[in-house]
C-alpha cells in the first residue's frame, strides 16, 4: 500500500505529461522511420526512380530499425530529468542503443556484399577483367564474415569485456582449439585451394571418385554437388583438394569411338567400300570434326573383321552427344544394309568325341 502511495505521489501531472510526450516521440519515430529511411537512401540513389528498388536496398530495413531505436533512446533522454533516471540506467540504455546501432549497420553493410547488390553489380560491370561467379561469391562471403567479426568485436568492447583477456585466453587455448578443429582448418584451406586453382565453378559438371554431378555451391567448408540421381552430396573441401577432379564442362570436343565387327566372309572390296562410305558420311555430318575421323581395318578377331571407327564431336553436352551418336549409328546401319554387309556375332564350335 505504501508503494502505491509513493507511486501516486511520484506520478505528478507534469511527469505524466512528460511520459505521454516520450511515448509520442517513440510513435512518431516509428511511423516516420520508413519515410526517413527512404529519404536518406534517396540522397545516395537520386537517379533511382522506382520506390521498390529503394525499399529493396540493403540499408532500408536496418535504417528503419535504427530510427525506431533512436526514437526510444531520445524518449529516455527526454525522461532522464523528469523521472530522475540514474547514471547507471542511462549508461545501460546508451550501451543498448550503441549495440543495436552496430548490429543494424553491420546487417546493412553485409547485405551490400551480395551478388544482388547494386553496388557490386556496378563494380563487376566496370571491371576490366571478367570476374567469375565462383570467385565473386567467395570474395563476398569473406567480406561478410569480416564484417560480422568486426561487429562482434565492437559489441564485446561496448559490453565492457576486456579484449586483452580474451586474446590471452585464446592464446592459452590455442593448442586445444587447433587439435579440435583440424578437420575444419583442412576444409578451409581446401576451399582456399579451390578458390585459387579454380578447378571448377558453380554450374560445372564434375566427377571425383564416386561422386559425379553439377556443382551447386562452394562454401568455406564444403562443396555441394547435385548428382544425376537428383540427390545432393556435400563433399568436404579437404577431400576435393586431395583428389583428382574431372571437369567434364571443360571439354571442347567429345570422342565417339567403337569397333564394328563384320562377318569374316565379307569381301575385301565390300570392306573397302564400307570404310569409304562411313568416312564420307562422318565428314558430311555437321557436328563431327573432320580432322579427327578415323575409319580403319583394325584387327582380325575370332568372330570377324574389326573395323575401328573414331571421331570427335563438338556436342559436348551429354544429351546432345547421345543424339549425335544415335544419328551416326543409324547411318552406319543404313550403309551396311545398302551394301549387304552383315555384322559378325559370337560363334562357338563344339567337337564331340564318339570314340567311346
Amino acid at each position: 500500500m505504501q508503494q502505491i502511495i509513493e507511486l501516486i505521489e511520484f506520478l505528478t501531472v507534469e511527469r505524466i505529461i512528460d511520459i505521454a510526450i516520450a511515448i509520442c516521440i517513440i510513435i512518431v519515430f516509428k511511423i516516420f522511420s520508413g519515410s526517413i529511411s527512404y529519404f536518406i537512401i534517396k540522397l545516395f540513389k537520386w537517379d533511382t526512380k522506382h520506390k521498390k528498388d529503394i525499399k529493396h536496398s540493403a540499408f532500408y530495413n536496418p535504417l528503419k530499425i535504427f530510427i525506431t531505436i533512436l526514437g526510444i533512446y531520445s524518449a529516455f533522454l527526454f525522461l532522464k530529468k523528469p523521472l530522475q533516471f540514474s547514471d547507471a540506467v542511462m549508461q545501460l540504455v546508451t550501451m543498448i542503443f550503441k549495440i543495436v546501432s552496430v548490429i543494424a549497420f553491420s546487417i546493412g553493410l553485409s547485405k551490400s556484399f551480395t551478388t544482388e547488390s547494386v553496388l557490386i553489380k556496378k563494380v563487376v560491370s566496370k571491371s576490366k577483367k571478367p570476374i567469375e561467379e565462383t570467385t565473386l561469391n567467395f570474395i563476398l562471403k569473406v567480406c561478410r564474415v569480416l564484417i560480422y567479426i568486426i561487429a562482434i568485436i565492437i559489441v564485446i568492447s561496448l559490453l565492457g569485456v576486456n579484449l586483452n583477456g580474451i586474446i590471452a585466453g585464446l592464446g592459452l587455448g590455442g593448442v586445444i582449439i587447433t587439435l579440435a578443429a583440424q578437420d575444419t582448418a583442412k576444409n578451409l584451406f581446401g576451399g582456399l585451394v579451390i578458390f585459387l586453382d579454380k578447378p571448377f565453378n558453380v554450374g560445372d559438371w564434375i566427377q571425383m571418385g564416386e561422386y559425379e554431378g553439377t556443382v551447386e555451391d562452394i562454401t568455406f567448408r564444403s562443396t555441394r554437388i547435385r548428382t544425376f540421381e537428383n540427390s545432393v552430396v556435400n563433399v568436404p573441401n579437404a577431400t576435393i583438394s586431395d583428389s583428382s577432379v574431372i571437369n567434364w564442362s571443360k571439354m571442347e570436343s567429345r570422342r565417339y569411338r567403337f569397333t564394328l565387327t563384320l562377318d569374316l566372309d565379307t569381301p575385301l572390296d565390300k570392306l573397302n567400300t564400307v570404310q569409304q562410305r562411313i568416312s564420307c558420311m562422318l565428314k558430311r555430318h555437321d557436328n563431327i570434326i573432320d580432322d579427327s575421323i578415323i575409319v580403319k581395318f583394325d584387327t582380325i578377331g575370332d568372330n570377324g573383321i574389326n573395323l575401328l571407327i573414331c571421331s570427335y564431336t563438338d556436342s559436348v553436352d551429354y544429351m546432345s552427344y547421345l543424339e549425335e551418336k544415335e544419328k551416326v549409328n543409324y547411318k552406319i546401319l543404313q550403309i551396311l544394309k545398302e551394301e549387304n554387309v552383315k555384322t559378325a556375332y559370337d560363334t562357338k564350335t563344339v567337337f564331340i568325341n564318339h570314340s567311346n
